[in-house]
Protein backbone atom coordinates (compact mmCIF):
# COMPACT_ATOMS: atom_id res chain seq x y z
CA UNK A 1 0.00 0.00 0.00
CA UNK A 2 1.15 3.47 -1.10
CA UNK A 3 1.61 6.22 1.71
CA UNK A 4 -0.32 8.65 0.75
CA UNK A 5 -0.24 11.33 3.93
CA UNK A 6 1.62 12.12 7.44
CA UNK A 7 0.62 12.46 10.33
CA UNK A 8 2.52 14.19 13.79
CA UNK A 9 2.60 12.02 17.13
CA UNK A 10 4.38 13.82 19.25
CA UNK A 11 3.39 11.69 22.84
CA UNK A 12 5.01 8.20 23.55
CA UNK A 13 5.00 6.24 20.16
CA UNK A 14 6.48 2.71 18.90
CA UNK A 15 5.06 0.96 16.04
CA UNK A 16 8.21 -1.96 16.95
CA UNK A 17 7.26 -1.85 20.60
CA UNK A 18 3.37 -2.28 20.66
CA UNK A 19 3.68 -5.26 18.09
CA UNK A 20 5.71 -7.16 20.71
CA UNK A 21 3.66 -6.18 23.86
CA UNK A 22 1.52 -9.16 23.67
CA UNK A 23 -1.66 -7.47 22.81
CA UNK A 24 -2.99 -7.67 19.33
CA UNK A 25 -1.47 -10.55 17.13
CA UNK A 26 -1.94 -9.31 13.60
CA UNK A 27 0.62 -6.20 13.58
CA UNK A 28 3.21 -7.02 11.04
CA UNK A 29 6.10 -5.54 10.19
CA UNK A 30 6.97 -4.68 6.58
CA UNK A 31 9.73 -4.57 4.15
CA UNK A 32 10.15 -0.64 4.40
CA UNK A 33 10.52 -0.83 7.72
CA UNK A 34 7.35 -0.15 8.15
CA UNK A 35 4.44 -1.69 10.31
CA UNK A 36 0.79 -2.79 9.40
CA UNK A 37 -2.18 -2.56 11.52
CA UNK A 38 -5.38 -4.17 10.63
CA UNK A 39 -9.03 -2.48 12.30
CA UNK A 40 -12.53 -3.02 11.54
CA UNK A 41 -11.79 -3.90 8.01
CA UNK A 42 -9.08 -1.39 7.27
CA UNK A 43 -5.33 -1.50 6.46
CA UNK A 44 -3.32 0.98 8.11
CA UNK A 45 0.54 1.00 6.64
CA UNK A 46 2.62 3.52 9.00
CA UNK A 47 6.40 4.74 8.54
CA UNK A 48 8.55 6.77 10.80
CA UNK A 49 9.89 9.52 8.33
CA UNK A 50 11.27 11.83 11.09
CA UNK A 51 11.44 12.10 14.52
CA UNK A 52 8.13 12.47 15.51
CA UNK A 53 6.47 12.26 11.89
CA UNK A 54 4.68 9.21 10.54
CA UNK A 55 3.87 8.53 6.86
CA UNK A 56 0.64 6.91 6.86
CA UNK A 57 -1.64 4.77 3.94
CA UNK A 58 -4.66 6.69 4.19
CA UNK A 59 -6.37 9.95 4.23
CA UNK A 60 -5.83 12.31 7.03
CA UNK A 61 -9.33 12.29 7.57
CA UNK A 62 -9.41 7.82 8.13
CA UNK A 63 -6.43 8.92 10.26
CA UNK A 64 -8.63 10.98 12.48
CA UNK A 65 -11.96 9.04 12.69
CA UNK A 66 -10.67 5.41 13.17
CA UNK A 67 -6.77 5.28 14.31
CA UNK A 68 -6.24 7.97 16.69
CA UNK A 69 -8.64 6.26 18.96
CA UNK A 70 -6.93 2.39 17.86
CA UNK A 71 -4.10 4.03 19.22
CA UNK A 72 -5.25 5.83 22.00
CA UNK A 73 -3.72 8.96 20.73
CA UNK A 74 -6.17 11.40 23.38
CA UNK A 75 -3.91 10.18 26.26
CA UNK A 76 -0.82 11.40 27.65
CA UNK A 77 1.43 8.33 28.35
CA UNK A 78 4.86 10.12 28.78
CA UNK A 79 2.64 12.30 31.85
CA UNK A 80 2.23 8.43 33.30
CA UNK A 81 5.71 7.53 33.45
CA UNK A 82 6.42 10.60 35.17
CA UNK A 83 3.76 9.70 37.58
CA UNK A 84 5.60 6.62 38.83
CA UNK A 85 7.57 6.56 42.15
CA UNK A 86 10.87 7.87 42.19
CA UNK A 87 11.52 5.20 44.69
CA UNK A 88 10.17 2.46 42.60
CA UNK A 89 13.32 1.90 40.68
CA UNK A 90 11.59 -1.68 38.74
CA UNK A 91 8.67 0.33 37.22
CA UNK A 92 10.32 3.18 36.37
CA UNK A 93 13.02 0.63 34.22
CA UNK A 94 10.29 -0.76 32.77
CA UNK A 95 8.44 1.99 32.35
CA UNK A 96 11.69 3.57 30.61
CA UNK A 97 12.33 0.52 28.11
CA UNK A 98 8.67 0.11 26.77
CA UNK A 99 8.55 3.94 26.28
CA UNK A 100 6.43 3.92 23.30
CA UNK A 101 3.43 1.13 23.80
CA UNK A 102 -0.06 2.29 23.84
CA UNK A 103 -3.31 0.46 24.67
CA UNK A 104 -4.56 -0.35 20.95
CA UNK A 105 -7.72 0.01 21.83
CA UNK A 106 -9.45 -3.06 18.79
CA UNK A 107 -12.26 -4.61 18.20
CA UNK A 108 -14.00 -6.09 21.08
CA UNK A 109 -14.96 -9.46 19.50
CA UNK A 110 -11.31 -10.45 17.70
CA UNK A 111 -10.15 -9.49 20.55
CA UNK A 112 -12.02 -11.98 22.92
CA UNK A 113 -11.84 -14.55 20.59
CA UNK A 114 -7.91 -13.67 20.39
CA UNK A 115 -7.60 -14.07 23.90
CA UNK A 116 -9.26 -17.10 24.19
CA UNK A 117 -7.46 -18.82 21.78
CA UNK A 118 -4.43 -17.45 23.87
CA UNK A 119 -4.58 -19.55 27.01
CA UNK A 120 -1.55 -21.38 27.33
CA UNK A 121 -0.35 -21.02 23.77
CA UNK A 122 2.86 -18.80 22.79
CA UNK A 123 2.54 -16.01 21.09
CA UNK A 124 3.76 -17.35 17.59
CA UNK A 125 1.47 -19.98 18.13
CA UNK A 126 -1.57 -17.60 18.44
CA UNK A 127 -0.59 -15.47 15.70
CA UNK A 128 -0.58 -18.66 13.94
CA UNK A 129 -4.18 -19.63 15.16
CA UNK A 130 -5.45 -16.08 14.63
CA UNK A 131 -4.10 -15.44 11.35
CA UNK A 132 -5.70 -19.22 10.37
CA UNK A 133 -9.35 -18.07 11.17
CA UNK A 134 -9.01 -14.87 9.29
CA UNK A 135 -7.32 -16.28 6.19
CA UNK A 136 -9.84 -19.07 6.06
CA UNK A 137 -12.98 -17.48 7.15
CA UNK A 138 -12.82 -13.55 7.00
CA UNK A 139 -14.02 -11.11 4.91
CA UNK A 140 -10.79 -10.11 2.13
CA UNK A 141 -9.81 -6.55 2.76
CA UNK A 142 -10.17 -4.67 -0.59
CA UNK A 143 -7.18 -5.56 -2.40
CA UNK A 144 -4.60 -5.55 0.63
CA UNK A 145 -4.02 -9.37 0.38
CA UNK A 146 -5.39 -9.56 4.00
CA UNK A 147 -8.50 -10.53 6.09
CA UNK A 148 -10.97 -8.65 8.21
CA UNK A 149 -11.13 -11.45 11.59
CA UNK A 150 -14.74 -13.84 11.39
CA UNK A 151 -17.57 -12.29 13.22
CA UNK A 152 -19.71 -15.06 14.73
CA UNK A 153 -21.80 -15.80 12.20
CA UNK A 154 -19.40 -16.46 9.61
CA UNK A 155 -17.71 -19.13 11.73
CA UNK A 156 -21.35 -20.53 13.02
CA UNK A 157 -21.36 -23.10 10.31
CA UNK A 158 -17.88 -24.76 10.24
CA UNK A 159 -18.08 -28.32 10.72
CA UNK A 160 -16.31 -30.64 13.14
CA UNK A 161 -13.28 -31.16 10.56
CA UNK A 162 -12.42 -27.50 9.70
CA UNK A 163 -12.34 -26.50 13.38
CA UNK A 164 -10.17 -29.30 14.07
CA UNK A 165 -8.08 -28.03 11.20
CA UNK A 166 -7.39 -24.68 13.34
CA UNK A 167 -6.02 -26.87 15.72
CA UNK A 168 -6.75 -24.86 18.67
CA UNK A 169 -6.67 -27.37 21.12
CA UNK A 170 -8.61 -27.48 24.48
CA UNK A 171 -9.82 -23.93 23.55
CA UNK A 172 -12.02 -25.34 20.58
CA UNK A 173 -14.72 -25.59 22.88
CA UNK A 174 -14.21 -22.41 24.36
CA UNK A 175 -14.47 -20.59 21.02
CA UNK A 176 -17.11 -22.39 19.67
CA UNK A 177 -19.16 -21.63 22.65
CA UNK A 178 -17.87 -17.69 21.77
CA UNK A 179 -19.49 -18.45 18.49
CA UNK A 180 -22.68 -19.82 19.79
CA UNK A 181 -23.52 -17.13 22.12
CA UNK A 182 -22.84 -14.46 19.41
CA UNK A 183 -22.62 -11.85 21.89
CA UNK A 184 -23.46 -8.58 21.10
CA UNK A 185 -19.76 -7.01 22.21
CA UNK A 186 -20.17 -3.60 21.40
CA UNK A 187 -23.07 -3.16 23.66
CA UNK A 188 -20.76 -4.05 26.47
CA UNK A 189 -19.15 -0.85 26.29
CA UNK A 190 -21.74 0.83 28.79
CA UNK A 191 -20.83 -1.46 31.73
CA UNK A 192 -19.01 -0.18 34.56
CA UNK A 193 -15.58 -2.20 34.77
CA UNK A 194 -17.03 -4.88 37.64
CA UNK A 195 -20.26 -5.83 35.51
CA UNK A 196 -17.99 -5.77 32.51
CA UNK A 197 -15.37 -8.42 33.78
CA UNK A 198 -18.31 -10.91 35.48
CA UNK A 199 -19.90 -10.59 32.10
CA UNK A 200 -17.44 -11.72 29.63
CA UNK A 201 -16.47 -14.44 32.94
CA UNK A 202 -20.24 -15.70 32.27
CA UNK A 203 -18.92 -17.06 29.13
CA UNK A 204 -17.61 -20.82 29.02
CA UNK A 205 -13.88 -20.98 29.21
CA UNK A 206 -13.28 -17.17 29.85
CA UNK A 207 -11.32 -16.51 33.13
CA UNK A 208 -9.86 -13.65 35.07
CA UNK A 209 -7.14 -13.33 32.85
CA UNK A 210 -9.18 -13.19 29.24
CA UNK A 211 -11.66 -10.66 31.22
CA UNK A 212 -8.86 -8.48 31.73
CA UNK A 213 -7.37 -8.71 28.32
CA UNK A 214 -10.62 -8.18 26.32
CA UNK A 215 -11.41 -5.09 29.17
CA UNK A 216 -8.07 -3.57 28.71
CA UNK A 217 -7.03 -4.12 24.67
CA UNK A 218 -10.93 -3.44 23.18
CA UNK A 219 -12.48 -1.50 25.71
CA UNK A 220 -9.74 1.04 27.18
CA UNK A 221 -10.55 -0.15 30.68
CA UNK A 222 -6.80 1.12 31.63
CA UNK A 223 -7.51 0.20 35.61
CA UNK A 224 -7.76 -3.09 34.79
CA UNK A 225 -4.54 -5.31 34.86
CA UNK A 226 -3.84 -8.77 33.64
CA UNK A 227 -1.95 -10.88 35.59
CA UNK A 228 -0.31 -13.46 33.53
CA UNK A 229 3.17 -15.91 34.49
CA UNK A 230 5.31 -13.30 33.12
CA UNK A 231 3.14 -10.55 35.68
CA UNK A 232 3.47 -12.96 38.39
CA UNK A 233 7.05 -14.00 38.35
CA UNK A 234 7.88 -9.84 38.51
CA UNK A 235 6.08 -9.43 41.41
CA UNK A 236 7.58 -12.28 43.05
CA UNK A 237 10.86 -11.29 41.93
CA UNK A 238 10.92 -7.69 43.01
CA UNK A 239 8.17 -6.93 45.15
CA UNK A 240 7.57 -9.69 47.85
CA UNK A 241 4.78 -11.27 45.86
CA UNK A 242 2.41 -8.03 46.16
CA UNK A 243 0.42 -7.33 43.50
CA UNK A 244 1.53 -3.84 42.96
CA UNK A 245 -1.19 -2.68 40.52
CA UNK A 246 -4.28 -3.93 41.89
CA UNK A 247 -6.54 -0.87 42.38
CA UNK A 248 -4.45 1.84 40.83
CA UNK A 249 -5.13 4.16 38.39
CA UNK A 250 -3.55 3.00 34.95
CA UNK A 251 -2.62 -0.15 36.10
CA UNK A 252 -3.07 -1.67 32.68
CA UNK A 253 -0.80 0.41 31.27
CA UNK A 254 2.22 -0.04 34.09
CA UNK A 255 1.03 -3.95 33.62
CA UNK A 256 2.09 -3.73 29.88
CA UNK A 257 5.52 -1.67 30.61
CA UNK A 258 6.27 -4.63 33.40
CA UNK A 259 5.12 -7.44 30.72
CA UNK A 260 7.42 -6.19 27.87
CA UNK A 261 10.31 -5.21 30.13
CA UNK A 262 10.30 -8.81 31.66
CA UNK A 263 10.09 -10.48 28.87
CA UNK A 264 13.02 -8.77 26.89
CA UNK A 265 15.22 -7.58 29.60
CA UNK A 266 14.65 -9.74 33.01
Amino acid sequence: MAYVSTVEIKDDFDPGKIMLSGQCFRISKRDDGGYRFIHRGHVLDLREKKKNIYEISCPQKEFDTLWTAYFDLGRNYGAIRRKIPSDDHYLKAAAEFGRGIRILRQEPWETLVSFIISQRKNIPAITAAVNALCSGYGKKIGDTGENEFPAAYELADLTDEEWKALKLGYREAYVRAAVNAAPDMEAKDKLTDAELLADLMSMHGVGIKVANCTALFSYGRTDLAPVDVWIKKVFDEHYGGENILEGRKDAGILQQYLFYYARFVQ
